[in-house]
């Protein structure tokens, strides 16, 4: 299948690893120009070196850092016309053990952060009259996992933004849609330091996922084909959630 992805231009953001790495580098595999960011300069030179992208050094934890992101890959690759938010999960924990700024922390990080690259990614796509809005969220947005309270509690606002604004935006072709995986073979699965034999065993696929899946979702979200879902919640989890 011809996904009409060569030649556009996408940002994915937290690209130097796990899901935003294999998401970049599925997008460049389909002759896309791909830019990804990280704050830590080291690595995300590397992977964009190792993945055919451009790099860009940006903290999304810090106010208004996204949409600064968004014009500085503009200014590299031309306008975005398929934005990834990947902004990474916050520090795991139990309601309790939050203080106030931690939340604001886990807030501005995951949340303003979303809000703020697709606030300067969109006027565009809406101009162009085509574009991609991806949100990574989770599983935890709709059944959420216990020691997760930050990113249950946060991430499932955003499939409300999602919803919402792609009611907004479906006559300009622009389509908006949240992509939740389950259990990844991810760093982040080893730094909440979970037992994946034991997290295999609760999939009814019987095993964890792997990135490439996840990113196979994502670039078919990405593609023309694609351009009559919008506004909706995704799960790529292996049949773990039991929801409908």
């Amino acid at each position: 299948m011809d996904l009409g992805l060569k030649g556009r231009r996408a940002l994915v953001m937290g690209a130097s690893r796990g899901l935003g790495k294999a998401i970049a580098s599925a997008f460049v595999g389909e002759g896309m120009r791909v830019a990804i960011c990280s704050r830590d300069a080291g690595r995300v030179t590397a992977a964009a070196r190792q993945i055919g992208a451009e790099g860009i050094v940006c903290d999304l934890a810090l106010p208004g850092a996204a949409g600064g992101l968004v014009r500085d890959a503009e200014e590299r690759l031309g306008a975005i016309d398929v934005l990834v938010v990947n902004t990474g999960g916050p520090p795991p924990g139990s309601f309790l053990s939050f203080s106030d700024a931690a939340w604001h922390s886990a807030f501005e990080s995951l949340w303003m952060s979303s809000v703020g690259a697709i606030r300067a990614a969109l006027p565009g796509m809406q101009a162009r009259r085509w574009g991609r809005v991806i949100v990574v969220t989770s599983i935890a947005a709709k059944e959420p996992v216990a020691n997760l309270m930050l990113s249950n509690s946060l991430r499932a606002g955003l499939h409300g933004l999602v919803n919402a604004l792609s009611r907004e935006v479906a006559r300009d072709l622009v389509t908006v849609n949240a992509l939740m995986p389950g259990f990844m073979l991810t760093e982040r699965l080893r730094e909440l330091k979970l037992d994946e034999a034991q997290l295999a065993s609760v999939v009814p696929a019987g095993r964890i996922g792997r990135p490439e899946e996840f990113a196979a979702a994502a670039t078919f979200l990405a593609s023309d084909a694609a351009g009559y879902i919008t506004g909706q919640a995704i799960a790529c989890d292996g049949g773990l959630m039991q929801s409908i």
